[in-house]
């Protein structure tokens, strides 16, 4: 049997590795990278790596070509699954895909340690990857800049031109059919303001006898219904939440955690009024559909995680504690000329009011829409002034 000499029709098709697995926010702000990228390399195959839940967040993304997920094995013995054999194991795999370059989203040694040791040719990352050894190309990264403007800065660094960096997300028909059903039964007419209260870390979490008083000033002055969609194991401070608010409130409150996978949370997002809540990736989910956001900051920077492309509103303890670290990046942006426009510095979620947050709740539903009148204003009679009479 005789075979053709001639190269393959995809033989000098660039096979492009996106390396963004790990949390949901993050993920998601790599859509404005992606599509950039996409603009730059139309026929290219585009991969990304993911993690196994947060991943799904780009399942609609068209940009992209296909998801593939880090392996990892089961935890044992209290050691993290990120280990050497691991590292080896993935690597092996993404080998025989046969990339021809990639962009490391996810800053660590693993991530550039992996696309090494898969022999992918280009490998663009931040600096601090391995300048020499596990990069071809790396770029230095600023500490306090927008984690989307780093993402897009690897394009930049790679000779690449990109656009405003606007954000976007998208749904299914299936999630957007099953979110309809789910909100079917809410009054109509009512401001839907989406509450997260959980967060990974517990140091991030305000309250939740103040995000109580801050769901009732929401259904007693601004007349919303409130609305949660979080993991299973949130549901405990979802009720917990609803019994510390006002007995008359807490009909307005509804749950939505046992009924919506992660998946269709996005399509619940983009029918919401406004966000409100904890620094988490929630909060970078409903901004990718736009809905408007209240996001509360306690340690982490809020010059790097503010929400990307939605309207928002930063809420922030006032007491600030800083360390060599803060100052060190504060310096540095300084020198470079770049205006922070949060200072640096830990900050404590108790410090944080409920006053702020419904202030920013305020701003926000007010610029989205009018207040919501329940009923007709009574008619008031008005007495005509007399008519002025010329001299």
């Amino acid at each position: 049997m005789s075979h053709s000499t001639h190269p393959s029709p995809d033989a000098h098709r660039e096979r492009i590795l996106v390396v963004r697995n790990r949390y949901i926010g993050d993920t998601l702000l790599a859509i404005p990278f992606l599509r950039n990228l996409r603009l730059h390399f139309p026929d290219a195959k585009i991969d990304v790596l993911v993690e196994a839940g947060s991943g799904s967040v780009l399942a609609e993304c068209p940009y992209k070509d296909e998801l593939i997920t880090w392996q990892r094995p089961a935890k044992s013995n209290g050691l993290m699954p990120t280990s050497l054999g691991n590292i080896l194991d993935n690597a092996s795999r993404l080998r025989d895909r046969g990339y021809t370059r990639t962009y490391l989203l996810k800053r660590s040694f693993s991530s550039g340690l992996l696309v090494w040791l898969a022999g992918i040719p280009h490998r663009v990352g931040g600096s601090f990857q391995g300048r020499h050894l596990l990069l071809t190309k790396s770029l230095p990264i600023a500490s306090t800049r927008h984690e989307a403007e780093h993402f897009l800065d690897l394009l930049r660094g790679d000779g690449i031109e990109v656009d405003d960096g606007h954000n976007e997300n998208w749904t299914s028909e299936a999630a957007a059919d099953r979110v309809a059903e789910v909100l079917a039964d809410l009054p109509v007419g009512r401001p839907r303001v989406f509450l997260a209260p959980k967060a990974s870390n517990s140091i991030r979490e305000w309250p939740l006898d103040r995000m109580a008083a801050a769901a009732d000033w929401l259904v007693s002055q601004r007349h919303c219904e409130i609305c949660f969609c979080g993991a299973p194991r949130d549901i405990a401070a979802h009720d917990a939440i609803r019994n510390l608010m006002q007995p008359e409130h807490r009909e307005h409150v509804h749950d939505f955690s046992k009924d919506l996978r992660l998946d269709e949370t996005g399509a619940f997002l983009a029918k919401m009024d406004l966000y409100v809540g904890v620094d988490t990736g929630l909060a970078h989910l409903a901004a990718s559909y736009r809905t408007p956001v209240v996001v509360l900051f306690g340690p982490s920077d809020p010059n790097q995680w503010h929400p990307w492309g939605t309207p928002y509103e930063v809420v922030r303890g006032r007491h600030l504690r800083q360390r060599w670290g803060h100052r060190w990046s504060q310096w540095q942006a300084a020198r470079s000329k770049t205006r922070l426009r949060w200072p640096l510095g830990d900050a404590t979620m108790e410090d944080i009011s409920v006053e702020q947050v419904t202030e920013a709740a305020e701003r926000l539903l007010l610029a989205v829409r009018p207040p919501v009148v329940l009923s007709p204003p009574k008619f008031q009679q008005r007495t005509r002034s007399p008519m002025p009479i010329g001299n």
